[in-house]
């Protein structure tokens, strides 16, 4: 009986011990930008490995189709028509709302954070040292973040913010990896913790490691991916002869990253209680010489329409790949329609932190994780976006409907989409179906709330 008891305790004890969080974000790579997803052009086996040993996800969406916003979304669980941060251009966060590591932190987490933050600057409601991050190395700006080869990087130490000289010569993007490394290395065990790597590529400048470039060069030099147009020096990103050879550089160096991370959770023995969650900010970008041309080459945006700063499927629909071998089992897929905001009450769940007076629009996807119990769907799913004329989006179950012009135009008419059957978003079916049209618009205009940051307003 004693034998048994044992047992029975020492099974309990594994089902409630906290597993150990690692979320790794990209900085505008596409939807067809990995193998899993249907890159043939380029390799990216270990985040394909990632899928391999755990689920992925075939309809998840990012925060937004920028950084700022799409980050906030993700750690506060809610969609741009919600949370304080709707846009670019160093909003902080809102200091009576809750995030990610904060939550975390309360249920005893040590926290690390490494690469671009955006979420405010120093001294202000954002700042990373207020925000429930014991560590942290990276960009607080997220205009220092394009540019691969800093003199320097923000960091805390004692608690406090400082600028941190960087070696010479160095990416930032490796000097992350290298701080994630060592703060895996660093975790005793038996004390869980949340490591968020924020990596700043595939986003342009296309400047990369001459160890992953050389990969996509011929023996005399030149780019496998003729022709190329070169990006000139002297201009905002810095210059590339060849950028489309420098973009699948850039996805194949987060690739090895993440390789590394990998091996250090194992050789730690943190591997099997470790929930490791692979995505990226929003969909694959225009920038520093990549051109549309370039896009389609690699399709990076799978069958999808858009690119980064779109509501379009292509600037919002995002690779999703979430492995935890105590609980989700290798292999799946699944098709659960969700989106960033809907990661801040899964992790809640997973901790046995409960949300119910939490201002959140997310849902818990823990049921589909564990295939079990039933899982909650969306209502709808929506963003807006405060660039380029002024953007709205709405997705209720195949059904989209996209808004543009709406800084000028609020009551702008909108494009109806059926994602199902269309997933190009190629045919508008706003004439042919003005029912669903209005519903939608009227579901749409119905859903945001008054922000009091009068920029996100239309």
């Amino acid at each position: 009986m004693s034998l048994i008891l044992s047992a029975c305790g020492s099974n309990a004890s594994k089902e409630e011990k906290k597993p150990n969080i690692v979320f790794i974000m990209a900085d505008d790579l596409g939807i067809g930008d990995l193998g899993v997803y249907g890159q043939d052009v380029f390799e990216t086996p270990n985040i394909d490995k990632l899928a391999a040993e755990g689920m992925k996800f075939e309809n998840f969406y990012a925060g937004s189709t920028v950084c700022a916003p799409s980050r906030a979304a993700l750690l506060t669980g809610q969609h741009t028509g919600s949370t304080h941060v709707r846009g670019n251009g160093e909003f902080p966060l809102d200091p009576d709302k809750k995030i990610i590591p904060e939550i975390l932190k309360e249920q005893g987490y040590t926290t690390g954070m490494y690469g671009k933050w955006g979420l405010g600057l120093k001294g202000s409601s954002g700042s990373p040292e207020k925000r429930g991050w014991d560590e942290f190395k990276g960009h607080l700006h997220h205009v220092d973040a394009h540019f691969q080869m800093p003199d320097s990087l923000d960091v805390i130490k004692e608690g406090k913010l400082e600028k941190e000289k960087t070696p010479e010569n160095s990416y930032a993007n490796e000097l992350f990896t290298d701080a994630a490394v060592n703060f895996i290395e660093n975790q005793e065990a038996g004390n869980p913790f949340f490591l968020y790597l924020s990596f700043t590529i595939p986003h342009a400048e296309l400047l990369v490691p001459n160890e992953f470039m050389e990969n996509h060069l011929t023996e005399d030099g030149e780019s496998k991916y003729k022709p190329e147009k070169a990006w000139p020096e002297g201009r905002h990103y810095g210059g590339q002869k060849y950028p489309k050879a420098a973009y699948a550089a850039l996805v194949e160096s987060i690739d090895a990253y993440v390789g590394r991370v990998m091996d250090a959770l194992k050789q730690k023995g943190y591997d099997e209680n470790t929930l490791i969650v692979f995505t990226s900010d929003n969909g694959t970008h225009l920038e520093g010489g990549r051109t549309q041309a370039d896009v389609d080459f690699f399709e990076s945006s799978g069958v999808h329409r858009g690119v980064k700063r779109d509501l379009y499927e292509g600037g919002i629909k995002e690779p999703f790949i979430v492995r935890w071998p105590a609980v989700v089992e290798a292999g799946t897929t699944s098709d659960f329609k969700g989106a960033f905001w809907d990661v801040y009450p899964t992790f809640s769940e997973i901790v046995g932190l409960p949300i119910e007076n939490e201002a959140v629009d997310g849902i818990s996807f823990l049921p589909t994780l564990r295939n079990e119990g039933d899982q909650k769907q969306h209502d709808y799913l929506y963003w807006e976006f405060h660039e380029f004329g002024g953007k709205q989006a709405l997705l209720k179950g195949d059904w989209k409907v996209v808004r543009l012009g709406v800084n000028k135009n609020p009551d702008a008419p909108v494009e109806l989409y059926n994602i199902s059957s269309d997933p190009g978003e190629k045919k508008n079916l706003a004439e042919t179906n003005p029912e669903k049209a209005k519903e939608l618009q009227m579901l749409m205009d119905s859903v945001r709330a008054v922000s009091e940051i009068e920029t996100f307003n239309f």
